[in-house]
């Protein structure tokens, strides 16, 4: 039986602390060893297991959202690259899409995303590219009108080059904003992961002309030998 996100947060405590090691197979490589090691010992990836989301990624989500409070309830919320589908989930529960919490406005939750999704209970998932001619006019008519929150945990296919890696997702982030431009309503927020690398100055720059806050901030979901990182800009003053 499938499990339902509770959104709770958790310390952990009585529970053994074992660190489980792999042992390296003939064929594997060293970083897969790592990879696999590190996914088995992450208290994050237990808790999504636990608490049924589809990735660690929720945490990041989640607690982002507990600083800044964007996800209330009733409001419309984009989520680009939604698979596979972590940061949909927690912003059901959060702008009470699904109508569960009486008494709160019940909000909107639109996945988008290149790839077929599996159906998320509360969002309503399209498969579209975002960077299609026309596709902030099919965000809106999906919504039946502006988004209050714009988000993106996209990030390209890693070349393996950190700088080139960089560069990538700067260019994913700016096209989101982009898009965030044309369909955000005024006050609106847009999040966004990027990876520090020097080129995000430019993105900053462009946030602040047109929203009243841009801050980066780093969850502790994520971890901490990555470069990853959110801008959180809110306060949209609208199309200029």
């Amino acid at each position: 039986m499938t499990k339902t996100p509770t959104g709770k947060s958790g310390s952990g405590r009585g529970q053994r602390d074992l660190t489980i090691k792999v042992k390296t197979a003939r064929g594997r490589k060293m970083s897969s060893k790592l990879w696999l090691e590190r996914q088995l010992n992450d208290p994050y990836v237990s808790r999504a297991k636990a608490e049924g989301y589809r990735g660690r990624a929720a945490y990041k989500i989640l607690e982002l959202d507990d600083k800044v409070r964007f996800l209330v309830p009733g409001a419309r919320v984009v989520d680009l690259g939604c698979a596979p589908g972590g940061w949909c989930q927690v912003a059901v529960q959060r702008v009470n899409a699904l109508g569960e919490r009486s008494g709160k406005k019940q909000g909107r939750v639109l996945g988008i995303d290149l790839q077929e999704v599996e159906p998320i209970p509360g969002a309503e998932i399209h498969q579209l590219d975002f960077m299609d001619e026309g596709a902030d006019e099919a965000v809106k008519a999906w919504l039946d009108g502006p988004a209050d929150v714009v988000m993106s945990d996209m990030a390209a296919s890693s070349s393996g080059h950190k700088q080139t890696d960089h560069l990538r997702i700067i260019a994913l982030c700016e096209a989101a904003a982009e898009l965030a431009f044309d369909v955000l309503t005024e006050g609106g927020t847009f999040v966004a992961k990027v990876l520090a690398g020097g080129a995000e100055g430019e993105l900053q720059k462009l946030l602040k002309l047109r929203f009243d806050k841009v801050q980066n901030v780093k969850p502790p979901a994520s971890r901490s030998d990555s470069s990853e990182k959110f801008v959180v800009a809110t306060g949209y003053r609208g199309a200029r």
